[in-house]
């Protein structure tokens, strides 16, 4: 059976990995973006990931310019501005899409496991997450407005999973 543990991602700077060197973890997977609307989320999402990286959460980011273009950054600026803006210092990933038939596998992987609105399988927009437990398996899928302080009770729920 796949897991979002069998996926490889490549982080900003050029190295390749594999999520399997997050087994073990609660992993918060969100496809962000620089000049968005919903933007701001950095700093929740950053507050989580502070709270609960002990605990064994991790957020991992991964940056999308499928939505009004609005990642249009290279991965220097993409690291800067999650850095200067937000202090982000949880995992962001290269640039990917999400959607189409150009989207990462990790992508096609996630949209099927949790479907979105009226069971449709596309992210609709930046910021959507991804709710994954400490085996891999996908647990739950949230649209962007939903404000990543509302997690706070199901990230809990599986911290206690052992």
């Amino acid at each position: 059976m796949t897991t979002v543990h069998d996926f490889r991602v490549v982080a900003l700077g050029g190295n390749e990995t594999s999520l399997a060197n997050f087994a073990g973890r609660v992993l918060l997977i969100v496809n962000t973006a620089s000049k968005c609307g919903f933007t701001p989320q950095y700093e929740g999402l950053e507050k989580l990931y502070r709270c609960h990286i002990a605990e064994g959460l991790t957020v991992l980011g991964f940056p999308c310019n499928q939505f009004g273009g609005q990642e249009p950054g290279n991965s220097e600026e993409i690291g800067a501005f999650c850095a200067t803006a937000y202090s982000v210092t949880f995992p962001i990933f290269e640039k990917i899409e999400v959607n189409g038939a150009n989207a990462h596998p990790l992508y096609k992987y996630l949209t099927r496991a949790r479907r979105g609105l009226f069971g449709t399988p596309s992210i609709k927009w930046n910021f959507t997450k991804f709710l994954v437990d400490r085996t891999g398996r996908v647990i739950a899928r949230y649209s962007p407005r939903v404000k990543p302080s509302a997690l706070e009770d199901a990230i809990q729920r599986l911290l206690k999973i052992t």
